[in-house]
């Protein structure tokens, strides 16, 4: 029993180190990625590749899941995409709402730093909610419903803290003017690209779960369907916008290790965190998450220059305040308590435990 329960913890510390690590490193390598000087390479081929990586590592995962046989893989694909063309096809709707995501995440992480960017994409929660009160008909606690209004109280701070200013720090801040591919900064942009991202993440999120429980597929061959679909509208978005630029420089114009290793960290990443979150509950969740935007700003001060106010500082403690109480379920709180006061109650806080993973994965 004590050696299951140190696994668990590991687990659960483990859970706590990559989710920390996914989130802070993703969104300040996107923002290192955008305003590096060099050859600037383009957002919407770099969201192809990831779809490309992603697809092969959900191919791998479901070889495995197959006992190996490669005759199994293609009949399991078979049984699943071909033979059932009218449920690979509403997956056309979260397919084409990724893709058009992940490229206003380059666009907001061009246009905004990495502090910013990772305070404002937290909206997703918010989105996330709505649509789930809306779609799944699920019902929302009066702790989270205060949380999202801190939640948008907390983002409306850090924007209002870059946009208003405050005195000769802010004044300073807007005269670092960083060149992007694209231009040079608007932060008008970067909060526009983050919100389409949060709304677009919060529909397609929720649009995929109900999916997920309406069928018996597993996650990784629905990771298939998705980026097998997603594949020919990200290649769509390429043409549509930056033909010119594709024709005149080519697919991989400005590609370079650290490209690759952004598009590796973008795919493989969500996909990893999918693996290692049903080991933490929400508190660890949230205590990731937090320490994540934490590192971001202290990393942005060294690395973009990025200068930390007041404003900002009290707008970043809300946010993060939010994400600890959405994440609180009291009646699991009592539960766990109940559970943990008698003995002989093992299989009962087993369950407490399954309940929280569960809970942890839809949220």
């Amino acid at each position: 029993m004590k050696v299951a329960t140190s696994h668990s913890n590991n687990l659960k510390y483990l859970s706590l180190v990559t989710l920390t690590l996914q989130n802070a490193i993703l969104g300040l390598s996107m923002r290192y990625a955008r305003t590096r000087p060099g050859d600037m390479f383009l957002s919407s081929t770099a969201v192809v590749m990831a779809e490309v990586v992603k697809l092969s590592t959900s191919l791998v995962l479901v070889y495995l899941e197959e006992g190996r046989h490669l005759p199994r893989l293609w009949t399991a694909l078979h049984q699943t995409i071909v033979k059932q063309p009218v449920d690979t096809f509403k997956i056309c709707v979260p397919s084409l709402l990724y893709i058009i995501q992940n490229n206003l995440l380059y666009v907001s992480a061009s246009h905004l730093d990495a502090a910013t960017y990772q305070v404002t994409y937290q909206l997703k929660i918010l989105t996330t909610a709505v649509f789930a009160v809306l779609i799944l008909r699920r019902r929302l606690l009066p702790t989270q419903w205060a949380a999202l209004v801190f939640l948008v109280v907390g983002v409306a701070s850090v924007q209002l803290a870059n946009s208003s200013g405050d005195g000769e720090v802010q004044a300073a801040t807007r005269q670092q003017t960083i060149p992007t591919g694209n231009g040079d900064q608007n932060r008008l942009v970067g909060f526009s690209a983050a919100l389409g991202a949060c709304f677009l993440s919060g529909l397609a999120g929720i649009y995929f779960e109900k999916m997920l429980k309406g069928a018996d597929i597993s996650i990784w061959m629905r990771n298939i369907q998705l980026s097998l679909l997603s594949l020919p509208f990200g290649l769509l978005t390429c043409f549509l916008n930056d033909g010119a630029a594709l024709s005149a420089r080519g697919f991989f114009y400005g590609y370079d290790s650290f490209v690759y290793y952004l598009i590796v960290l973008q795919a493989v990443g969500g996909l990893i965190v999918a693996v290692v979150v049903k080991y933490a509950d929400n508190i660890l969740k949230g205590f990731a998450t937090s320490l994540a935007i934490i590192i971001s700003c202290v990393a942005s001060i060294y690395l973009f220059e990025f200068h930390l106010s007041l404003q900002f500082t009290v707008g970043a403690a809300l946010v993060i305040g939010s994400i600890f109480l959405y994440g609180y379920d009291p009646s699991s709180a009592k539960g766990k308590a109940t559970a943990t006061g008698h003995r002989g109650s093992t299989k009962s806080q087993a369950q407490l435990e399954a309940e929280e993973r569960l809970l942890a994965e839809k949220v």
